[in-house]
């Protein structure tokens, strides 16, 4: 079984390398811009930061010496996008790594600056990224979270393990915030529709209009008793992640959600590709824009790698034995 028994050693590793700031750059060396949706000081940026120097140092880039990270958090709200963007454009860098939301934006006000998207869970030939998978043409180039079959496909799986957790699910009620730029959160919820009819469940949704609505969405699935909550992957619910735990243990209801980070922080399950390898091959697609590399002729790379997340603590305190089955698969167990 593969299972990490120490978790806190990933923190350890990501702890070795200079922490993520503002700090200025080095002019003698070109910049490499990061731009991420999620608060600076936390230790799921540290992992993916350090993930970025791990893919520029496999390719042979040396921090200091052949780059320098201009980095920008947006602390989950994703109206402070644009100013950011405009930040790093002015530190002229040759190449910007954008996670998630930021494509679109950042490629509209910077048009002419390389740009390597990860963690992304929308199509990007339908978001018009891309002219193909193979092939994308243009500036844009990057890695997606989803494998073959999309956001419906990776739900599917994860509703089928959590399952396998909670085999009395009759109630699902999901938490995310809503609005036009919410565009995971509109796929989540679509492809929960159609997972729930699958699998005999009742989807309900809980939409939050700012973090202050979180007590009374949570309130209100209790109220209805729901069996069980489904966290969303939106980056204003991942960049106040312990808040969010919070009100997931004092409903006592079991939880599921997206990233790793979910299940280490508390839920009793989470299930995605894996975001900090998706870091990785950014940076190392980085590292070939800096060697002369056009970014439309970078093939669009879909994930290969994911992560079951288990957290036998939150279990143990739910009383919900979890199956020997699940354990063996589970690439984390949290004890």
């Amino acid at each position: 079984m593969r299972r990490r028994e120490f978790i806190g050693l990933i923190g350890a590793t990501a702890l070795s390398f200079p922490r993520p700031g503002n700090a200025q750059t080095n002019a003698a060396v070109p910049v490499v811009g990061v731009l991420m949706p999620f608060k600076q000081d936390t230790e799921p940026t540290r992992e993916r930061i350090a993930a970025i120097r791990k893919g520029l140092q496999e390719a042979g880039f040396i921090e200091g010496t052949n780059y320098s990270l201009g980095m920008r958090f947006a602390d989950g709200d994703l109206d402070r996008v644009p100013s950011l963007a405009k930040e790093l454009g002015a530190l002229n860098p040759r190449v910007i790594i954008v996670a998630a939301y930021g494509p679109r934006t950042v490629h509209t006000l910077l048009p002419k600056i390389p740009l390597v998207f990860t963690a992304i869970a929308i199509d990007p030939i339908k978001a018009g990224f891309a002219d193909s998978y193979v092939r994308p043409g243009g500036m844009l180039t990057g890695n997606v979270m989803n494998a073959v079959g999309g956001e419906e496909a990776i739900t599917q799986k994860r509703i089928g393990f959590f399952k396998e957790l909670v085999p009395d699910l009759t109630r699902l009620g999901m938490i995310a915030p809503e609005g036009p730029v919410r565009v995971m959160a509109l796929q989540e919820k679509h492809a929960l529709q159609k997972v729930s009819t699958q699998f005999g469940f009742e989807f309900m949704h809980y939409g939050l209009d700012t973090l202050d609505d979180l007590k009374g969405a949570f309130a209100s699935g209790v109220a209805a008793n729901v069996s069980a909550f489904y966290i969303s992957g939106e980056p204003l619910l991942a960049a106040n992640m312990s808040r969010v735990v919070s009100f997931v243990a004092a409903s006592g209801k079991p939880s599921v959600g997206t990233y790793p980070d979910w299940g280490r922080s508390g839920l009793l399950m989470s299930y995605s590709a894996d975001p900090v390898d998706g870091y990785r091959r950014a940076g190392a697609y980085a590292a070939k824009i800096l060697n002369g590399t056009k970014p439309g002729d970078l093939p669009i790379e879909q994930a290969s790698k994911f992560v079951l997340v288990i957290n036998q603590k939150t279990a143990k305190a739910l009383s919900i034995a979890v199956p020997p089955t699940l354990l063996a698969l589970a690439d984390e167990v949290i004890e």
